[in-house]
């Protein structure tokens, strides 16, 4: 399409938008999404097909005003609480979907690279694991209780144990996307292989099945949540090396912010899974293996679904075209 013809389709929508701006009455936050979104769009064409144009300019410029209006501009008939969980963060991950995506594929090349190495090098599980843990690790396997590892101190205290340990690193690599997301990238690839390694390790020993219950029925929110944190990391990098047409500090403070909100919304599953690793995966070699795989697929498919699948449903809801 013609820049000409580009500004001619969507002329009257953006004098709609500083109309609605300009005016002094109540605003409709639905209609300010609505226009937000579709104005984003209209950026992301004109910065691919018209870098030099003076539209481009223009429509960050307007795109500035309405992320400001989206995102501040108190709702008077919605629970900010849950506008922010059911709006906000779902229009994030919409916004920045190619780096939950990216993050998400580098994580599983990781994963393959951990499995290929731990069942091709017999050492490989202890260079990554330690030789500890591993000969502790086949102790419990051989004694029958594959699972002991998880069954250390009280349940309460696990609880808060693991979630305080989870919190920081999953912090860290939302706050490593200040190095370039070069810092995102390495908790990636280590936690990528170290799940692989110890899956591995538990399949060369007949244990596989155990494992999945031992790792996944807190790991699906534990290492997802890892994963969204990382690509929260990506955007804080991609705001420092790409800013576009922003100033590169005005470009940060707005990757930033919208890095850190999607890493709010991480929280809650990272308290869910260090309450499921700490009171219902010791107990998952007594409870019965459907309970077990129940969990796991619930905790995959609420997961996936608010961050892969919603985000699609809010922007619709909001009419992206």
């Amino acid at each position: 399409m013609r820049e000409v013809a580009f500004i001619k389709q969507n002329k009257e929508k953006w004098l709609e938008f500083e109309e609605v701006i300009s005016n002094n009455q109540k605003k409709d936050p639905d209609l300010l999404a609505e226009l937000h979104i579709q104005i984003m769009n209209d950026l992301a064409y004109a910065q691919s097909f018209y870098p030099k144009s003076k539209v481009v300019p223009y429509l960050n410029k307007l795109a500035k005003t309405s992320y400001t209006n989206v995102y501040h501009t108190k709702r008077t008939n919605e629970n900010a609480f849950v506008s922010f969980f059911l709006d906000s963060v779902p229009l994030l991950a919409y916004t920045y979907r190619k780096y939950i995506y990216l993050a998400f594929a580098f994580f599983f090349f990781c994963f393959f690279i951990g499995l290929l190495s731990t069942l091709n090098d017999h050492t490989f599980a202890r260079q990554i694991l330690g030789n500890h843990y591993v000969d502790t690790t086949l102790e419990n396997i051989e004694s029958g209780d594959t699972l002991a590892v998880y069954k250390g101190g009280s349940d309460w205290g696990a609880f808060i144990g693991i979630y305080f340990n989870n919190q920081r690193v999953g912090l860290l690599m939302f706050l490593s996307g200040l190095f370039a997301g070069i810092g995102s990238g390495f908790y990636i690839v280590y936690n990528g292989i170290m799940v692989a390694v110890f899956q591995a390790l538990f399949y060369q020993y007949n244990s596989f099945w155990d494992s999945v219950k031992g790792i996944w029925i807190h790991g699906t929110y534990e290492i997802f949540g890892m994963i969204i944190e990382s690509a929260a990391g990506y955007i804080i990098g991609a705001s420092i090396l790409f800013p576009g047409t922003l100033k590169r500090f005005e470009s940060f403070k707005r990757g930033m912010r919208d890095a850190f909100y999607i890493f709010l919304s991480t929280i809650p599953f990272t308290i869910i899974a260090a309450f499921l690793e700490g009171y219902v995966t010791r107990y998952s070699n007594v409870m019965p293996a459907f309970l077990c795989y129940s969990i796991i697929l619930f905790c995959l498919v609420t997961i996936s679904y608010y961050y892969l699948i919603y985000p699609f449903k809010v922007a619709r809801k909001h009419q992206l075209r």
